[in-house]
């Protein structure tokens, strides 16, 4: 089972393209799958992006070689990005409701 790591990657230049940033990433592991955030509308870079490594000590490795680089006057952070916790969803439980009390619907008004 090959154990995937999310990267947390922003500070980089807006145009840079996802070919470019694996290029710049992989001597330091393993790129497993990329994701640039773009805007919706204009579908311009929000200047952040998603990588995913092979393994724990590559994100390690891309972590301590390229945190803080400087690219042009803008500086890379990358970071970690943990799986947030799945919540179960609430359970409802049914109320019955007293015997007696009989909700009385409002007579249709004719026409």
């Amino acid at each position: 089972m090959v154990e995937l790591v999310k990267l947390f990657i922003s500070g980089f230049p807006l145009e840079i393209t996802e070919l470019e940033l694996v290029q710049m990433v992989s001597p330091c592991g393993e790129v497993s799958a990329i994701k640039i955030i773009r805007d919706k509308a204009t579908r311009k870079c929000k200047g952040y992006a998603f990588i995913e490594v092979a393994n724990r000590e590559a994100a390690d490795n891309v972590i301590e070689a390229l945190d803080g680089t400087r690219i042009g006057d803008r500086e890379l952070t990358i970071s970690i990005k943990e799986d947030e916790l799945v919540r179960p969803a609430p359970v409802y439980k049914k109320v019955d409701r007293p015997t007696g009390l009989v909700k009385k619907k409002r007579p249709r008004r004719q026409i």
